[in-house]
C-alpha cells in the first residue's frame, strides 16, 4: 500500500471491519444535515400507504442523512425494498415482511402507546434500539424482523447511486498507481 495515506496503513482488516459496523451504528443517535420529507400516503407496488411510510422512516433511522451523504430516504431505499416485495414469488416472504411492519407497531403500542409514525423522534429510536438488542439471538418477532430489515437496508442503500458514490465515494475502475494489491495466483 504505498499510495495510501499513512493514517490508513496502520489499520489491520479487523479493525477496518469494526469501523465500518460502527460507522452503520453510530448515526442512529445523530441528527440529519441533509433530510428528504417521508414518503407519507405514497402507495407502495406491494406495501399499504402505511407500512410504506413505516419501512421509509425505518430505513432512515437506520441510514441516516449527515453531513458526508444523505440518508436511506434520498436513496430509495424503502422503494427498493417494496419493489423486491412485490418482485417476489414468495408469499411466505412477503408475509414476513407484513407480520414484521406489525410487529414493530405493536412493540411501538406497547413502549409508547402510539403507533410508531405518531411517536416523538427519540420513541422511534428507542423503539429501533429495543429491536436491535437482541440482534444477535433474537427471540422476538421485531428482534427477528431487525435483523431482514437492517440486511435489506444496507444491501438496498449501497446499491444505489447515493451509496456507492456519495456515501462510499467510489470513482470507478481506476488506475491503481504503485505496487499490485490484488490476488496474483501465481
Amino acid at each position: 500500500m504505498t499510495d495510501a495515506p499513512k493514517h490508513l496503513e496502520s489499520l489491520s482488516r479487523r479493525e477496518m471491519i469494526a469501523a465500518t459496523a460502527a460507522a452503520l451504528v453510530t448515526p442512529l443517535l445523530q441528527a440529519g444535515a441533509v433530510t428528504t420529507p417521508p414518503a407519507v400516503g405514497v402507495p407502495g407496488k406491494f406495501l399499504t400507504a402505511v407500512e410504506y411510510a413505516l419501512l421509509d422512516e425505518l430505513t432512515e433511522l437506520i441510514i441516516p442523512a449527515d453531513e458526508h451523504s444523505p440518508g436511506a430516504r434520498a436513496a430509495g431505499v424503502a422503494g427498493y425494498i417494496d419493489g423486491r416485495l412485490a418482485e417476489s414469488l414468495e408469499p411466505d416472504w412477503q408475509a414476513q415482511w407484513r407480520s414484521g411492519l406489525q410487529a414493530v407497531e405493536g412493540l411501538s403500542r406497547e413502549l409508547n402507546g402510539k403507533p410508531f409514525l405518531e411517536a416523538t423522534p427519540d420513541q422511534r429510536v428507542a423503539v429501533l434500539i429495543r429491536m436491535a438488542a437482541g440482534e444477535q439471538d433474537p427471540k422476538t418477532a421485531p428482534e427477528r424482523f431487525f435483523r431482514e430489515l437492517k440486511g435489506w437496508t444496507a444491501r438496498g442503500y449501497y446499491t444505489s447511486k447515493i451509496g456507492i458514490h456519495l456515501d462510499q465515494e467510489y470513482k470507478g475502475n481506476v488506475y491503481q498507481r504503485g505496487e499490485f494489491a490484488g490476488y496474483d495466483a501465481k
